[in-house]
């Protein structure tokens, strides 16, 4: 089997707005600055101011942070590309359990490649992810699933009793033991995964610099820069910006709502719920973090309140107590960096359309949007079963049930049950009739008859059972033949990337796994989504 490419519209459950940007860009053009290309990304690298005194401050925080992580000698060989004047490609992720789903691993990657591509056309940069600490639905984080003897293994730590509190500040807990005794068993006692998970993933550890540690050593020859956004000095380096989201509030609110409305006339849905009362800030504090909302001429959180020159004033002399909402996030993170081209998942690109209003109002600039590629990675046994069935990759994405019966009808003849039981009962009408015309012709053969009727029916009985237990066999077979490709292709009914770890895929796979999904993840492979045969 050969790798196969597949546009965005081949995959279910895509959002209209992404299979446009990809396929369609002239129908979200209102909504997106740059069409995604390199000439696009040249070009506004060359046009954008980043002050020097900021990328000396940025460079100097992000070199200690990678320190503290372990990286890789070759991501400080990037900073000092980056403390020059290289520009950034960002991509980031939540920082899940042990790596999370794959398409963290696949956007990381592609910033490496990207920015590689552009340092090769004459563009110096170099990739960075953000890592989502300050996101604070643990639920997101705390579990993942290994694909594992064609099962899910679903490996999770507890949710706590927290109050919301940034992700990246949570402890693993003692638990972690024996969810890293657990990968460790999925991914065989001679990975060498398990040796640096057991460095990684100890219960002092929080989930952010888990993650981080983590990252630095899968990818560190790469030279991807992680950044953790829950440092202090990078809120305070931000602090104007955050400050100018309560200043111009009331502009920004109506920009968003607008924006909202343009999008539902174009037929497409905001990915982002904003209301009357929204503000684009939450506030972290003992008790968790949470939104900040505009009522009455006050802005209010929880049991805090402020007037809209007081909340000015807090970002200010506390702006680490502040941090961005979703549609914010993104432009913050920009802010901070020089940031030419951004790799994006579905539902990013679809944040990004609303976004869009505040780079334009708050920032001046909005990066180039590439859209992620995508990967189904199918293993030896995989490509064997699709072979045999006479399927593909897209009727498993049909759903299970769907899969089943094609799976069978390829397997087992529909009419074969039918076909024993009529002819049984055929055999079985012959022999009665037999019987009655020999008792005409001679009364004495009538005893050898039944002799003989009574053994047929019995051989008849005896073979249809047999035939019987060979269809549960093939019934059964089929069935785990089944389950084996939901879980692998579209395990929970997800596309795999979302669902799937990639570590046990690293641990069959070895280095190759990345250098191969590198191959496919440079600028001309945005959108796309690869069939991917593996050992």
């Amino acid at each position: 089997m050969h790798c196969r490419a597949l546009a965005v519209e081949a995959l279910p459950h895509q959002p209209k707005l992404l299979r446009d940007y990809v396929q369609s860009f002239d129908r979200v053009a209102a909504f997106f600055p740059h069409q995604p290309n390199l000439e696009n990304i040249a070009a506004l690298a060359r046009s954008f101011d980043y002050p020097a005194e900021r990328r000396a401050a940025v460079a100097a925080i992000l070199r200690q942070q990678n320190e503290l992580l372990g990286s890789d000698v070759a991501c400080f060989r990037n900073l000092a590309r980056f403390e020059k004047g290289a520009v950034a490609v960002v991509s980031g992720q939540q920082v899940g359990l042990f790596s999370g789903p794959c398409y963290a691993v696949y956007k990381a990657i592609a910033a490496v490649r990207i920015a590689k591509e552009l340092t090769e056309h004459g563009l110096d940069a170099v990739p960075v992810f953000w890592m989502a600490t300050e996101d604070h639905d643990l639920d997101e984080v705390r579990r993942t699933a290994f694909f594992h003897e064609g099962k899910l293994v679903k490996l999770e730590l507890p949710a706590g009793v927290g109050n919301a509190a940034p992700v990246g500040r949570v402890p693993l807990g003692r638990e972690v033991g024996a969810l890293r005794q657990a990968a460790a068993e999925a991914l065989g006692s001679e990975s060498e995964l398990i040796a640096i998970l057991n460095e990684c993933y100890q219960e002092q550890e929080t989930y952010g610099s888990a993650f981080g540690k983590l990252f630095a050593r899968l990818l560190g020859q790469a030279g991807l820069i992680l950044l953790d956004p829950l440092d202090l000095r990078l809120h305070r380096l931000a602090e104007p910006l955050l400050s100018r989201a309560v200043e111009e509030r009331d502009a920004i609110d109506d920009a968003l709502l607008e924006r909202d409305r343009q999008l539902e006339l174009a037929g497409y849905a905001p990915q982002v719920k904003v209301t009357s009362r929204s503000t684009i800030l939450f506030h972290i504090s003992p008790n968790g973090r949470q939104v900040i909302t505009d009522g009455e001429g006050k802005f209010q959180t929880g049991d805090r309140s402020w007037t809209q020159q007081e909340l000015v004033d807090a970002v200010r002399s506390e702006p680490e107590s502040f941090s961005p909402n979703a549609l914010f996030r993104p432009v913050v993170q920009d802010f901070l960096l020089p940031t030419a081209a951004l790799v994006a998942g579905p539902a990013e690109i679809s944040y990004f359309a609303q976004s869009e209003v505040l780079y334009r109002k708050l920032l001046g600039r909005m990066p180039v949007m590439l859209s992620r590629p995508d990967f189904t990675l199918l293993d030896a046994k995989a490509q064997r079963l699709l072979k045999q069935y006479g399927i593909d990759v897209e009727q498993v994405w049909e759903g299970p049930q769907e899969l089943g019966k094609r799976m069978s009808a390829a397997s087992i003849p529909e009419n074969l049950s039918t076909l024993l039981q009529e002819n049984g009962t055929e055999i079985q009408k012959r022999l009665r009739q037999w019987s009655d015309a020999v008792a005409v012709l001679d009364a004495t053969l009538k005893t050898a008859v039944e002799t003989a009727q009574n053994k047929i029916e019995y051989q008849t009985e005896k073979l249809q059972q047999m035939i019987g237990r060979a269809l549960d066999r093939k019934s059964g077979t089929v069935a785990s033949h089944q389950e084996f490709l939901s879980n692998l292709i579209y395990p929970s009914k997800s596309l795999q990337s979302r669902e799937l770890c990639f570590l046990p895929f690293v641990a069959r796979w070895g280095q190759a796994a990345f250098e191969e999904i590198e191959r496919h993840s440079g600028l001309k492979s945005a959108g796309t989504h690869f069939i991917i045969p593996i050992p």
